[in-house]
């Protein structure tokens, strides 16, 4: 099954349901109306895009408050590195509202990612704030980097990458160096799979562009005892050098 086969017309209805269930004003047969037979013919971002536009449509209020009902939504969080596509996808389309509408209040937003990346992801709906808060987001990343939660941690990593997949380049890891220094340097020995991977195609991207900048993280490192975390770090981040 196709990501984009997820978001159909019954995902709209459920949707709309969970949405009436914390926002009393919410037209659930209207939004239901206006989307369903509409998202067939569509890829994967282009049912997002109309899903958000139908969001911003019919929920009535303000943006700080629509983000206060979204918590409601969340559910549980992960127990574990992996199934955020298996347990959480259906939150990416919330995930697109927050990357389109979240410099609004950009503050509330990185608040919430840091709850919906524990759940799913935020990895694409943080680059917009990156992008218009560079230094204060990576501050906050600094922090995330340390925390106790695998996804948190993951995220301080991902977002900051200069090709994510399926997303715009994004180059704050070369105009915040020191800060992006930080993070990896605080995942370099990440336990988890999960964070050693995104830290690696951080290093791999970084290369592309800046390798004196990788060269110069990598001897940093060099200088303090290694770990088999950071040896598969730095290999998976040199794989395409000669």
């Amino acid at each position: 099954m196709k990501h984009k086969d997820h978001y159909d017309d019954q995902y709209v209805l459920t949707l709309a349901e969970k949405l009436s269930g914390v926002f009393p004003s919410f037209d659930a047969a209207g939004f239901s109306n206006e989307l369903t037979g509409t998202l067939e013919d569509k890829e994967l971002f282009g049912r997002f895009d109309c899903i958000v536009d139908a969001m911003e449509k019919y929920l009535t209020a303000d943006y700080a408050e629509n983000i206060q009902g979204f918590y409601q939504l969340l559910g549980p969080e992960l127990t574990k590195a992996e199934g955020m596509f298996n347990f959480g996808w259906w939150l990416w389309p919330i995930g697109r509202y927050v990357e389109r509408n979240g410099n609004q209040d950009w503050q509330v937003s990185l608040a919430f990612l840091k709850e919906l990346t524990k759940r799913f992801t935020g990895e694409y709906a943080i680059r917009s704030l990156l992008k218009e808060h560079p230094q204060e987001v990576m501050e906050e990343l600094v922090l995330w980097s340390k925390d106790r939660n695998v996804h948190v941690r993951r995220l301080a990593s991902e977002g900051v990458r200069i090709r994510l997949p399926w997303s715009q380049k994004l180059f704050v890891a070369l105009e915040e160096f020191d800060l992006f220094s930080e993070i990896m340097t605080n995942l370099k020995d990440d336990p988890e799979k999960f964070v050693q991977k995104s830290v690696g195609n951080n290093l791999n991207e970084l290369y592309k562009d800046a390798p004196e900048k990788a060269e110069w993280l990598i001897s940093q490192w060099q200088k303090t005892p290694s770990s088999k975390a950071q040896e598969w770090i730095i290999k998976h981040g040199r794989r395409n050098q000669k």
